[in-house]
């Protein structure tokens, strides 16, 4: 016999159909009341990583628009993952209109990322149009981790600057679980302890042979024990 509980019993969310009014509709309230657009609705959290790259919070369908014609943006990658609500639909539709590519290419804000994650970065960061921009949700956190792996990957640059795309700049907030991507970045500075810098272990080399994901996070969860969490009270996805 099934048992139901609570859980089981959540509704299987309906993506809004787009070509009819009342879709449409339902569609921009997932987006700006759902997906708390009105908070965004006037600050993007927009930065340029590079000549090529920039990273924000989720963006509008305006916002998308016009990133293409005054930045020439070619690619959006969208480290939120593929979604049946609103913001995700709107933003698809609107990256076919402006003739920009969305790139569907998933992080998580309280996980570290995967050894075939980062190795799945590198392909993806070699083969895709630019300029491009990286968004998650607030353009803090995921969007941050894309930026250091950017930074690592495609430009090749310091470390310590690669990690300097996790901060409060940003909005990054380490005091919580979300700190578990500067526990990752940690992991490999600890790794290295001891050598000169120009002796350190190579950043891919390290993840190939050394890295290890659960033990990154397990770690970063003792240490950080079972208080209340500031991104849990601010309700940061």
């Amino acid at each position: 016999m099934v048992k139901i509980t609570p859980k089981s019993m959540r509704r299987v969310h309906v993506a809004p159909d787009l070509a009819v009014p009342g879709g449409r509709a339902r569609a921009w309230r997932e987006l700006y009341l759902g997906d708390h657009h009105f908070l965004r609705a006037g600050f993007s959290n927009l930065h340029r990583i590079s000549d090529e790259m920039w990273r924000s919070n989720q963006p509008s369908p305006a916002q998308i628009r016009a990133h293409g014609e005054k930045r020439g943006i070619r690619t959006i990658l969208n480290l939120r993952g593929p979604s049946t609500k609103g913001f995700y639909l709107l933003e698809k539709e609107a990256c076919e209109a402006a003739g920009i590519e969305l790139v569907d290419f998933q992080l998580f804000s309280r996980e570290p990322p995967s050894r075939e994650k980062i190795f799945a970065a590198q392909e993806l960061f070699g083969r895709i149009a630019y300029p491009a921009l990286m968004h998650c949700k607030s353009g803090a956190d995921r969007a941050g981790m894309g930026a250091v792996l950017y930074k690592l990957l495609r430009e090749g640059v310091p470390f310590e600057e690669a990690a300097g795309q996790l901060s409060g700049r940003y909005l990054h907030i380490r005091q919580g679980k979300t700190g578990v991507l500067d526990a990752f970045c940690e992991a490999y500075v600890r790794f290295n302890e001891g050598r000169d810098r120009a002796a350190w272990k190579p950043f891919l080399d390290w993840v190939a042979e050394d890295y290890d994901a659960a033990a990154v996070k397990a770690e970063f969860l003792q240490r950080l024990g079972k208080g209340p969490q500031l991104d849990a009270i601010l309700r940061r996805e």
